[in-house]
């Protein structure tokens, strides 16, 4: 099982990303699925979530700038991210926090992380 992150670049302020995630491999199921960035010097926070069934937490710095979604049939999970701003730089990981194989072996995995820069 990996998971394979794509989409980042470098945009202006007030720009537009989208960031896409794809788990792939043996998997049966997979449960909450998010997205974590991690800027020079700073620890790596949590930007959203989004449950198996859709519910989703944001936070606060992107409330109403990004959008998390995700295609349980595919096993994606995107990132949308308008009204980018400089602060927002960052290494962007996709994460799920439980992922099963066919033979029940469940753990959490990372992305491979995705660099998005927002220039000034």
């Amino acid at each position: 099982v990996q998971l394979q992150a794509s989409g980042g670049g470098l945009v202006q302020a007030g720009g537009s990303l989208r960031l896409s995630c794809a788990a792939s491999g043996s998997l049966i199921s997979v449960n909450n699925m998010a997205w974590y960035r991690q800027a020079p010097g700073k620890h790596r926070e949590l930007v959203a979530r989004i449950t198996s069934v859709g519910v989703t937490t944001y936070a606060d710095s992107v409330k109403g700038r990004f959008t998390i979604s995700r295609d349980n049939a595919k096993n994606t999970v995107d990132l949308q991210m308008n009204g980018l701003e400089p602060e927002d730089t960052a290494i962007y990981y996709c994460n799920s926090d439980r992922v099963c194989n066919y033979r029940n072996y469940c753990r959490a995995y990372w992305g491979q992380g995705t660099q998005v820069t927002v220039s000034s």
